[in-house]
């Protein structure tokens, strides 16, 4: 019997749809009749899974040996399913061959009789033996998940892998090497020779390199001997100059530094000078802002009448009432005190230090909204009146600049009333810079407080009205400031304003001798200054 495709009984019908739902089912199954296709069967999904295929002993296999030749031609793959052995070693395993394709049984004409008669002892005969032996048993597989459906029928669990077996490697094959066209052929003789070229080429551009890196190396080298050179200078100029310091004295470095200590005992305080009219002066008076009367004394401020020893001290921005007043100057000898503050604790204040009783002394300008800082006292003497002030600052930003402007126009108006009895002489914190040439840095300050327009033209305005700023008169050309701020170490650049002045009456200024500025004397913000007069 040629060409009889068989297949084993006692195969469920799931796993036998499970192997040929991908291929064609032949007409010439045995044992099934035609209404069973008929019936409605579940397919089960298409899964990605790994396919196993088993492979039914063929001619050239030992088994087949044993077994008949008509049995044994076939070969049955089974694709995405599993087998046991028992179903191989039962008694009736007719197989069924699925790669016979349709135009074989066509053509071939015992194939067609034989789908019509088929001898049903040869098939029992072919069932009878078994097909594989129990030493060539396929491997064992897992058990595999069935999932029941509603004929009775079990769906295989693709995604269980089977147990691995042992495959024996193949042997390795000679690959054959192609034979390489002319157009290889040329590409690798044309590398070889590009390759040859840049080979010559890179010892020359190492030449190259070489000789500039030497040259670079010869820069380097004079570069570093001429800094070790400079070097060497510089470290002997400095020691040299550590040796000048040393000799000079660090004091007086030290003492620019924003210092508070004062050496007295090398300061001079007495005056060579004569006024125009030959005459030597017989009065002094010094004035000083001290920038917070009880600071003041603690840095030593009081200093000043022992070396200085001034006929009348007159004293601004005392921040400090009568009866706060420390007692070191409460104990004061020799000398009259009149002091007047602010209703502010802390702020402005003025004071007054006389050897020689004055005949009268007043507070104030005679302005009530102005006469609450306690910014000026008025003493009367008998040939001129002494007034020491503490001018309103503008502010920053300028907020008082409009009190400031109304404080010049009544101070005028008092002054010269006072002016109409006797001569006048004005000492004290003025908080204006006259001219360019009495602050450091004019230009960048032509908006600030101290140096605005309206605050120099009211200065100008005064003194055309018949008063004389002693020390531009004597000194027209020097730049002195009595001012200092403490920020940025501005004492020891001498980066100043000049805010203290004395102003006197036009027919005072040939008796005026001297207008002494003492910026070595430290203590405040300010330094005193000193009017040596003949009257």
């Amino acid at each position: 019997m040629k060409n009889v495709n068989l297949i084993p009984a006692n195969i469920p019908m799931s796993t036998f749809f499970r192997i040929f739902r991908w291929q064609q089912i032949p007409k010439n199954i045995i044992g099934f009749s035609g209404a069973f296709f008929k019936q409605k069967i579940i397919m089960p999904p298409k899964r990605k899974a790994a396919a196993t295929t088993l492979e039914v002993p063929t001619e050239n296999s030992e088994i087949s040996k044993k077994v008949k030749p008509e049995a044994s031609k076939n070969v049955v793959k089974v694709r995405g399913a599993q087998l046991k052995s028992e179903d191989f070693e039962s008694d009736a395993s007719p197989l069924i061959d699925t790669k016979t394709s349709a135009s074989e049984t066509k053509a071939d004409p015992e194939i067609q009789k034989s789908k019509k008669k088929v001898n049903s002892k040869e098939a029992k005969a072919a069932s009878e033996k078994p097909l594989l032996t129990k030493k060539e048993k396929l491997a064992p597989t897992k058990k595999e998940k069935s999932i029941p459906t509603k004929k009775g029928e079990a769906i295989l669990n693709e995604k269980e892998e089977p147990v691995p077996t042992k495959k024996k490697k193949p042997e390795p094959t000679k690959k054959e090497k192609p034979v390489p066209s002319k157009k290889v052929v040329t590409e690798k003789i044309q590398k070889k020779h590009a390759s040859a070229e840049e080979a010559e080429a890179v010892p020359k551009k190492k030449v190259k390199k070489e000789k500039s890196d030497h040259n670079d190396k010869k820069v380097e080298s004079e570069e570093t001997e001429k800094k070790k050179k400079v070097l060497a200078k510089t470290k002997k100029k400095s020691a040299k100059k550590e040796v000048e310091d040393s000799e000079n004295g660090k004091e007086e470095q030290s003492n620019l530094k924003n210092q508070t200590e004062t050496d007295w005992t090398g300061i001079n305080f007495g005056c060579n000078r004569k006024n125009t009219k030959n005459q030597s002066p017989n009065l002094k008076i010094t004035s000083w802002n001290v920038d917070g009367l009880r600071a003041w004394v603690k840095k030593q401020g009081l200093k000043i009448l022992d070396y200085d020893s001034p006929d009348i001290l007159c004293l601004q921005e005392t921040k400090c009432t009568a009866d706060f007043l420390p007692e070191d100057i409460s104990g004061i000898e020799n000398y009259h005190k009149y002091w007047t503050a602010s209703d502010k604790n802390g702020y402005a204040g003025v004071g007054l230090l006389c050897k020689k009783m004055p005949l009268n002394v007043s507070y104030g300008i005679g302005d009530d909204e102005q006469d609450i800082d306690g910014r000026c006292i008025t003493a009367e003497f008998e040939k001129f009146f002494l007034i020491t002030v503490y001018v309103p600052n503008a502010g920053r930003k300028l907020v008082t600049l409009d009190k400031r402007l109304a404080w010049n126009e009544a101070f005028k108006e008092y002054i010269l009333k006072l002016d109409k009895e006797k001569p006048v002489i004005i000492c004290g914190d003025m908080n204006v810079a006259h001219n360019e040439i009495d602050l450091k840095n004019p230009k960048t300050n032509k908006r600030n407080a101290g140096f605005t327009q309206e605050e120099r033209d009211g200065m100008t305005d005064f003194l055309e009205v018949g008063f004389v700023d002693t020390f531009r008169t004597l000194y027209p050309d020097t730049a002195a400031y009595t001012f200092w701020t403490y920020m940025m170490n501005s004492r020891k650049k001498n980066v100043g304003w000049r805010l203290d002045y004395f102003l006197v009456s036009e027919r005072l200024r040939d008796n005026v001798c001297d207008n002494v500025v003492h910026d070595q004397i430290f203590g405040s913000d300010h330094c005193p200054i000193t009017l040596f007069i003949n009257i």
